[in-house]
This record gives C-alpha cells, structure tokens and sequence, in this order.
C-alpha cells in the first residue's frame, strides 16, 4: 500500500490503482488514480494534482453534492470532468440515512448491502460508468474516480475496471479494502464517531462507525450477486449494461498494459 497511497493535505484516500497483473501484463502505473472528493484542495494539493497530469477527473457524486463542495482544480487545469445530473436532487442518500434515525452497526451494514445491490444498475451509475470507461478507450492519459469518500460508488467502479482488465479476484478485493487502512479507520473511529453522532443526533458505537464508514468484501460482494442476478453474469453485464464488446475490452487491455 505505501506505493500507491498519495498524501495529500486535504484529499483522503488518494490511491494509484494500477500496477497489478492482469490479462495482457501488468496494469500501468501512474494512469489510474482514485480518491475521496476534491472540494478542500490546498495549494500544495493542487500542485501534487497538476503533476499527475491528469486527462479525465470522473466525480461520480450526486448534483447535489457537487454544487455544495464543488471539485477545486489547479488553475488553468485543461483535463475534462466527468458527471452526471441523473437523479441527482435532492440530500444524497447517505445523509438522508443518517438523518432519518439511530445508526447502529447492524443498520449500518444493512444499508451498505441495499446501496452495493442497486449501485450496478442506477441510471447515474451506469452513465458514470459507461463514460469513464469510454474515457479509457480514448487512452490519452491518466484518470481520476472520486466521489465523497473513495469507498464506495469509487470502489465499485475500481473494481469493474480491474475485472475488465483481467486482474486476479484477491488483487480486486485487495485493492477495495485498502481504503480502510488509507483512511486510517481503526485510529480514527472515534473521531468520526463523535462526528456521526452529531450528525444523527445519537451516541454512536465503534462498530456502527466501522461498518457506516468502512468497507467490507460482503458489501462488494453484494453488488456482483446483484450483476450475476439481473445480468445473469459479469461478462453479460459487461456487455448489455456498459455495452462493452471483446473487441473494446481487448483494446482496453492492451491500452493499460505495460
């Protein structure tokens, strides 16, 4: 993990998701960038943005979320975002969660599993998808997946690319559940446990805050039972959901192969 965790002073979660063995060698480095959201840059955060020489930032956040803490791009920065206003109205689900009542650890976990199973197959979701991966084909530089956290909406996303490219399922899952060291979760769950707590206006438990803010490989695993049970399986959702042919996911391979 220490070679593909970049600080930053106010991004979290700022990974490298590139360099694992896939299908047609090992995936590029340097290419293939995921992270929290981007509404708190520094300057120094801008400048270490502008060294990656970032073609595409795809920000898979509701409208919502976006027009209240919008993306803080270097200046003069030439890249293209990526969004979509798809069902986007609205408080963002996860705060219309927390604001609706007690967040314990087993609603908590219940909630994650109902967002990974409708994740694959909402429109916003899916067009978000179909464009970053369009984005890929066009193989014209590096890329950025963010949404709030880089955890989940991010994480799925990641872990598509990662089976197109052919990478190993441990390597998948692997890369997923990196984020709860990224972010430090185990030192920091009692800090935003007080934060949660004023959120829902309930004392919140450790284990609500791990399994709230967390990842889990039940969640991810979640959202593939969700693809084998509408799609039948990933190779069909591939190609009826993301409308990527063999033909697009060899070049795909190719592209991002060293």
């Amino acid at each position: 993990m220490s070679d593909r965790l970049l600080s930053f002073e106010a991004i979290d979660n700022f990974r490298d998701f590139g360099g694992y063995a896939g299908a047609e060698g090992i995936v590029a480095r340097e290419r293939l960038f995921r992270s929290g959201q981007l509404s708190r840059t520094t300057q120094a955060d801008q400048a270490k943005l502008e060294a990656l020489n970032l073609r595409w930032v795809v920000d898979l956040r509701r409208a919502s979320e976006r027009l209240k803490q919008p993306d803080r791009m270097p200046q003069g920065w030439q890249g293209q975002i990526l969004f979509s206003d798809l069902g986007g109205e609205g408080l963002a689900p996860h705060i219309q969660f927390l604001k609706s009542g007690q967040l314990t650890e087993n609603s908590g976990r219940g909630y994650m599993a109902t967002t990974y199973a409708r994740m694959p197959f909402e429109p916003s979701h899916v067009a978000m998808f179909k464009g970053y991966f369009g984005a890929l084909l066009r193989n014209d530089g590096a890329s950025l997946i963010h949404c709030a956290a880089g955890k989940d909406r991010t994480g799925l996303l990641a872990s598509l690319v990662h089976r197109a490219l052919g990478v190993h399922e441990d390597d998948i899952m692997a890369d997923y559940l990196a984020t709860n060291t990224a972010v430090n979760l185990e030192g920091r769950a009692e800090e935003m446990g007080q934060w949660l707590g004023k959120m829902t206006g309930h004392p919140v438990s450790r284990d609500a805050v791990v399994a709230f803010l967390g990842v889990d490989a039940d969640f991810l695993h979640h959202a593939y039972r969700a693809i084998e049970t509408q799609s039948g399986s990933y190779d069909a959702y591939v190609r009826q959901v993301l409308e990527l042919d063999s033909k697009a996911i060899g070049k795909l391979r190719q592209g991002l192969s060293s």
